[in-house]
Parts: C-alpha cells; sequence; structure tokens
C-alpha cells in the first residue's frame, strides 16, 4: 500500500474529528438498532481482501466478495461503507447475498483510522475527490483490478454507498463517469457540496444553496468535456434524518437531472412498502434519477431482516425495505 500524503492541520482534523462524531450520533429511526454491536471488522468468510490493486493513492484496502459460481462478463458492483463501518458494511447491508443469488462481484473499499480517524471517507477533501487523485482514483483502480479479475461486464458496472460512503458514491458518479452505469446514494451528499456549502456541516444540514444548475455545473466541472451518457441517480432518505438532512435528496435530484437534461418534476409518483417513490425522466423518457424517501427513518441503510436482506446493525435499519434489493432490480442485476 502506497504512503498517503501528510493530513491536514491539527485545526482541520479536530474538525474532522467532531464531523464523524456527528456522523456517527444514533438518530431517530423506525426500527431501533443503537443497542446492537458493529460487526467485528472485515470477518466475514464471503469478503476477501485484494492487495496490489495499482498506485493507490487514497490508500485505501480493497476488499470483494465473488461467488463461487460468477459467470463471466457478470456486474460489479462497488458498496462504499459508513463513517465507523468497515467493509463487513456489504454484508449487514445485504449486497453480498444478493450477489450469491443473482451471480454479480461486490467491490467493497475500507478506509483506514490513517486517513480519517473515524474512518469516513473523504467526500470534502479537495486532494480525494478530483479525477486522478486520493481515494476517488484508489476506488477507481479497484474496479479495473476486478473487471480484470473476473472477466466483468465493464457497461455494467454500479456504485452504492452509505452516509460519507454516499458522498463518496457521489464523487465516483462525477468523477468517473465512463466507469458506472449507475449509482445509489443512501443519505448522502450532492458532488461539490461542501465547497458549495462552505464545509461539511453546513453541506449535511442542507445550506448549500445552489440551483440545479449550479449543482450540474460542480459535476460537469468534475469531468471537463465528457460527452456522456452519466450514471442514473437513485436515492434512499430518511425524512428524520437529523445527521443528513433530507433536503440533501432534493438537491441530488436537481444537480443529477439538471446533468441529465431532464426537469426537476417526477413522472412517477407511487409508493414502495409504503414510502414515496418518485421516477425523473430525461426528454428520451429514460429514467435518469429516482428517489425513495423513508417516513419516520433515521440515518442509515434500509434492510428488510424478513424478507432475507440484511442484518439490522447500526445504521443498518430495518424499516421493511431493502435498498440493496430495489437497487438490484432498478439496475436489472437479477430478477430480484
Amino acid at each position: 500500500m502506497q504512503t498517503r500524503a501528510a493530513r491536514p492541520t491539527a485545526a482541520l482534523t479536530a474538525l474532522l474529528a467532531a464531523l464523524a462524531a456527528a456522523l456517527l450520533t444514533p438518530a431517530p429511526a423506525v426500527a431501533a438498532s443503537s443497542s446492537r454491536t458493529f460487526r467485528p471488522a472485515v470477518t466475514a468468510a464471503s469478503l476477501t481482501e485484494v492487495t496490489g490493486f495499482g498506485s493507490n493513492p487514497g490508500a485505501l484496502r480493497m476488499f470483494r466478495h465473488d461467488p463461487p459460481d460468477l459467470p463471466a462478463n457478470a456486474p460489479v458492483v462497488v458498496a462504499l461503507h459508513g463513517c465507523g463501518q468497515d467493509a463487513g458494511y456489504a454484508v449487514d447491508s445485504g449486497w453480498t447475498a444478493l450477489a450469491d443469488r443473482l451471480r454479480f462481484s461486490v467491490v467493497v473499499p475500507q478506509q483506514s483510522t490513517a486517513n480519517n480517524l473515524s474512518k469516513c471517507f473523504d467526500w470534502f477533501q479537495a486532494g480525494d475527490v478530483a479525477r486522478g487523485a486520493g481515494e476517488a482514483a484508489s476506488i477507481a483502480q479497484m474496479v479495473d483490478r476486478q473487471l480484470a479479475d473476473v472477466r466483468g461486464d465493464a457497461s455494467r458496472v454500479y456504485v452504492t454507498g452509505l452516509s460519507a460512503g454516499g458522498g463518496m458514491t457521489a464523487v465516483m458518479m462525477a468523477a468517473y463517469p465512463e466507469k458506472f452505469a449507475a449509482g445509489g446514494i443512501v443519505a448522502g451528499l450532492p458532488y461539490g457540496c461542501s465547497d458549495a456549502a462552505g464545509g461539511p456541516y453546513p453541506c449535511m444540514y442542507g445550506w448549500a444553496n445552489q440551483t440545479p444548475a449550479q449543482w450540474g455545473d460542480r459535476v460537469r466541472r468534475a469531468r471537463p468535456g465528457y460527452p456522456g451518457p452519466w450514471p442514473a441517480l437513485t436515492v434512499f432518505q430518511g425524512s428524520a434524518d437529523g445527521t443528513v438532512k433530507p433536503s440533501n435528496m432534493t438537491d441530488l435530484v436537481g444537480q443529477w437531472t439538471d446533468v441529465q437534461g431532464a426537469d426537476q418534476s417526477a413522472d412517477v409518483s407511487d409508493t414502495v412498502a409504503g414510502y414515496p417513490h418518485r421516477i425523473y425522466r430525461d426528454p428520451s423518457g429514460r429514467a435518469v434519477a429516482e428517489t425513495y424517501s423513508v417516513t419516520g427513518m433515521g440515518h442509515g441503510q434500509p434492510v428488510d431482516p424478513a424478507a432475507g436482506c440484511g442484518s439490522a446493525a447500526p445504521y443498518i435499519l430495518d424499516v421493511h425495505l431493502c435498498a440493496a434489493g430495489r437497487l438490484s432490480d432498478t439496475w436489472g442485476l437479477g430478477p430480484g
């Protein structure tokens, strides 16, 4: 693993620690989970560490899950954990079980305390969110290694993440749009939000105050001259999330509908598992953005253990809705 450049000043380190504390403060949820313990660090037998996947400028670790009967040209899903979590997020959120059933592989980047004291992906650090640099470049290198190792389908690579992992999902969609067919952001942030708001806290609280065009310009500047296609977006957001305010979902929709040339009026408004669900289409009729507003849910990943989706844990919340399953259906990973 490559040595990472020196981290920020003591003042900024203190800010990052405070930010991580806020991200790890339990929020109201439909199904309480704060009494449960975290899954031990990467002990699931189904996860294998991979080394030597590139120059790794972001000094991340790479884990993956490859079903034993994985065919060639199978899809690849990149799953990014939240603060205080580790690669076991891919197990608790239901992604590894889905991979076994539907026969795709899962890449699981893992943050370290050397990069961030609370193991948050650095979605707000300039050196980690630009194309060709830092953590974003490390994740892109993991995708390339996985595609080569399993002979995966480069046109069917997807990225998803929770909280800080959701923020990094937006980074990957913006900085490396050619690598991803779609992204799924769970309680995350728009690309460039920290800069727009004047810091990570104002961003999380929804104070960026940007128009859809301004949000879209931030994405376009991340990959100048890119002609498209851009990744489609799906967002899951708890209506009672006090850590990443629900207005961030509105900003994400504004950002990515603008990038996709769509308006901000939903073309489909219905409910899924009793929760409001919206679909936004571009002028050709293609669904380019989709949202799930999980009524009453705090900060976390929606799972449905009774239906075989995931395991309730801190910030992995049993709300009878499987985010991983809904994404796998939207992305066409299998019958669902």
